[in-house]
């Protein structure tokens, strides 16, 4: 019993050596972080039964699932794909990189999907500056079999095929669209095409079948409209739209046309995956991976052209949207449609963005993995904010100081000032030659007697105007100077103007104060505001919604809203110390001014 004991322990050990070993793996330590990538095959999820190879996935990033743009080259070409074993390189290749609104699309050649689970995984590596360019591969994104993929990214007249095939059109009057399904797309207005002529990929072989398939969206009814028809001499295989309802038809010119009618309707305003395949006896129409209808028909070959938007003939055109037009020369199976269709979509339950991770070694709490999520107009604004508090500490600093060394002067002056008996105006003539012009005026001396000091400004002021007042009356033995009752309410309110300019230059730079504190959180919750709205369009763009895809871009818009907080929280309690000390001041100020008329007025009345 012992024995055994030990053994399962041992295997346990073991067992759970391997997996961290496994867990701590990690393909290339030239690069920093990694996302997980899981794909969702389970009824839960995109219900796809049969087990598919080298299938293309889209991968779409945005705020909604990737909140590290920040961290990726400015092209993205740090961007590398790696499978489940976290060794083997995948290819793929970037249909479009948009760091500023952050957004990519990225198809990656997936080597395996397993129906009816969601076992699969790979892996998405970021994060090295200093990675070489030159790693994406369109053609070998796709297998052999795939004859033709217009992304329409390229500019109108030169679409690029992103297969090893390169079939070029020989005609492209539609226009393109830099906002479609995915990335750019083309839009038809009831008179362009797309001609392509068959080449050794693009044709029907008998025995091999054919599949083509390509996201459409219409704006109302058409009335026998084609979106594509591959023709030759009497021959030809087509996908349209009749009504509101998809049709694919099929002519080997032996006899009357096979045709598969769609049973519903299309949604009129929304993206739908149509596809057409013949092989096997059948001719099959899917519509959002779903067969829509199906009828027997033997594949006869057909070359000729390739017509997107129209007939070969010059007739029934096509209006509406197209975006990711896909060309296989073999009966692609419905399994492989279906993943096309719920992976491409803005709903793609077939990929499920997980978690990101870095490197081991490195230590990053989740206050640093929000500030990595903060988008570059969250950044402007906690730069404002940071500018605003710097400057506020260093106006409570500087206010401090000045106020402490205000309160110092006041109390030596007032300790000189009542060391005066009957003479009020002694002080004056000791110290009053010293003064200078400015503070005539009542301004502060940052330099004199009592260092800084709003009494002795009052004082020397006071004192000033009560001379002025005595020296017009005439001196004599018999003769002794007074002020009168109208005298002496001039001197006090000479000496409260002086009093209320004193007071502004004690409050002087106070308002910066109450900007930060009323200012900060409203710009905090405008960072905040303009965050939340980019997440949701960056989700909406994505398709991707979930708490995972929400969570992090919401986080990270609350860092404005908390910068700005931490903005007014100190700015108020420093503001409320320096008012208080001002008050004491200003009271200090008021209580001398009262005094020092009382004194004026007991000597000279």
């Amino acid at each position: 019993m012992n024995r055994s004991r030990f053994l399962l322990l041992l295997a346990l050990v073991v067992a759970g050596g391997g997996w961290s070993q496994q867990a701590r793996a990690w393909w290339n330590g030239d690069w920093q972080y990694r996302k997980e990538i899981d794909f969702d095959l389970s009824a839960s999820g995109a219900g796809i039964t049969g087990s598919l190879t080298d299938v293309p996935i889209l991968i779409r990033l945005s705020l909604g699932n990737f909140q590290y743009f920040n961290d990726l080259k400015s092209d993205g070409s740090d961007i590398r794909f790696v499978a489940s074993d976290d060794k083997t390189p995948l290819k793929f290749h970037i249909e479009r990189f948009d760091a500023q609104s952050q957004l990519a699309f990225i198809w990656v050649r997936v080597p395996r999907l397993t129906g009816g689970s969601k076992t699969d995984k790979i892996f998405l590596y970021y994060g090295n500056k200093s990675a070489p360019a030159g790693a994406a591969d369109a053609p070998g994104t796709y297998d052999v079999n795939q004859a033709l993929v217009y992304h329409f990214g390229a500019p109108a007249g030169m679409p690029q095929d992103s297969t090893g095939y390169k079939s070029e059109p020989t005609a492209f009057t539609a226009r393109v669209s830099s906002a479609s399904l995915v990335a750019s797309g083309a839009t038809f207005a009831g008179g362009q095409v797309i001609s392509i002529p068959a080449g050794g990929a693009i044709r029907l072989l008998a025995g091999k079948g054919f599949t083509l398939s390509v996201w459409a969206r219409i704006a109302s009814a058409q009335s026998q409209a084609y979106i594509a028809q591959l023709a030759d001499q009497g021959r030809e295989l087509t996908l349209g739209i009749s009504g509101a309802q998809a049709f694919v038809r099929y002519n080997d010119g032996s006899g009357p046309p096979v045709a598969v009618q769609q049973m519903g309707q299309l949604t009129t305003g929304e993206w739908h995956h149509l596809a057409m395949r013949i092989g096997d006896g059948h001719l099959t129409l899917l519509v959002d991976g779903a067969e829509a209808g199906q009828a027997d028909a033997q594949s006869q070959e057909i070359g000729g052209m390739l017509t997107i938007g129209g007939s070969a003939a010059g007739d029934h055109y096509f209006s509406g949207a197209l975006d990711e037009l896909e060309v296989s020369n073999v009966a692609r199976s419905a399994d492989w449609l279906k993943a096309a269709a719920r992976s491409q979509g803005m709903v793609a339950p077939v990929v499920v963005y997980g978690a990101d991770t870095e490197k081991e070694g490195g230590s990053q709490s989740y206050f640093a993995t929000t500030l990595r999520n903060v988008t570059v107009d969250g950044w402007v604004v906690i730069g404002i904010l940071a500018f605003m508090f710097t400057m506020a500490v260093i106006i409570m600093g500087a206010k401090s100081v000045f106020l402490t060394r205000v309160a110092s002067g006041n109390r030596r002056f007032l300790a000189e000032f009542d060391k005066l008996a009957g003479d009020p105006a002694a002080l004056e003539r000791k110290l009053g030659s010293s003064v200078s012009d400015e503070e005539e005026s009542g301004a502060l001396d940052e330099g004199g007697s009592f260092g800084v000091s709003t009494l002795w400004p009052l004082y020397h002021h006071g004192m000033r105007e009560t001379m002025k007042r005595l020296e017009g009356q005439a001196a004599g033995a018999d003769r002794v100077r007074t002020l009168s009752a109208q005298s002496i309410e001039a001197i006090r309110a000479s000496l409260d103007a002086s009093l209320t300019r004193l007071t502004q230059r004690l409050n002087g730079q106070m308002v910066w104060l109450t900007i930060a504190i009323a200012g900060g959180p409203f710009l905090g919750l405008l960072g905040t505001v303009i965050g939340v709205m980019i997440t949701f369009a960056a989700i909406a763009a994505s398709g991707d919604v979930n708490v995972n895809a929400i969570a992090p871009g919401t986080a990270a818009a609350l860092v404005a809203t908390v910068a700005g907080l931490g903005v007014a929280i100190p700015c108020l309690f420093g503001y409320n110390y320096l008012n208080t000390r001002v008050k004491e001041i200003t009271a200090d100020m008021r209580v001398f001014v009262d005094e020092f008329v009382a004194r004026i007025a007991e000597t000279y009345s």
